[in-house]
């Protein structure tokens, strides 16, 4: 498992990008909560389908009542699900898309195209990106998040990300949004520490009152 070294992230992007130096010193040290990194691949995605195109808080009622189907677990398993019925997913609030895409996921945990958890540790970030957007409802900025917040890799750019894009254009000062691709080209220098420039960009949004770091 890869942990991001901050300390080496700060030295490394301060003198790679004076912006980001700025940013550094205005927000100081930045991290991510260690205990979001030890979440079964099965249960992270499960929790970022539920949170699709809902806000945090009713994402977390679905899911405790959707936890509630399983008496005795904290989460269910890929194999767990088998155990309930289509009508009684959708009885806890999620929708028949969503339900679907629940199945599929727990298809392809059994199936080993989604990894298991010891196993998607020694997967590149490309492996992960292409093995989990297999999975129905499960695109590229979902996967990203869990690179991010629940396996800790260092280098993630989510250009997609509308936060992302926001911070960057205020911190740079830039009068029209940048466009992904320019972000992409121009976070090369960011690299092997991208994640954590994701993170400054997402906290600059979030100290301006428009938001941060999305709940996945």
């Amino acid at each position: 498992m890869l942990v991001i070294d901050f300390l080496a992230a700060e030295k490394h992007l301060a003198k790679a990008d004076p912006v980001m130096r700025g940013l550094i010193r205005q927000h100081g040290r930045l991290s991510i909560r260690a205990e979001e990194l030890r979440q079964a691949p099965f249960e992270s995605l499960a929790r970022a389908i539920a949170n699709q195109q809902l806000s945090g808080r009713v994402a977390d009622v679905i899911l405790g009542r959707f936890v509630k189907l399983f008496p005795g677990k904290k989460f269910p398993t890929a194999r767990d699900l088998a155990a309930v019925t289509d009508e009684e997913i959708r009885s806890v609030g999620f929708s028949w898309a969503k339900i679907a895409a629940l199945r599929d996921l727990a298809a392809k945990v059994i199936d080993g195209t989604v990894p298991t958890t010891a196993k998607i540790h020694k997967l590149s970030d490309e492996e992960i990106i292409e093995r989990l957007t297999a999975v129905r409802g499960v695109g590229q900025w979902t996967v990203e998040m869990l690179l991010i917040f629940k396996l800790g890799r260092p280098d993630v750019l989510p250009v997609d990300d509308l936060g992302v894009r926001q911070g960057f254009t205020r911190a740079y000062g830039l009068a029209e949004p940048v466009k992904p691709r320019a972000l992409r080209e121009y976070g090369e220098r960011w690299r092997p520490y991208r994640t954590v420039v994701t993170l400054y960009l997402w906290q600059v949004m979030r100290a301006g009152g428009q938001g941060g770091a999305p709940a996945i």
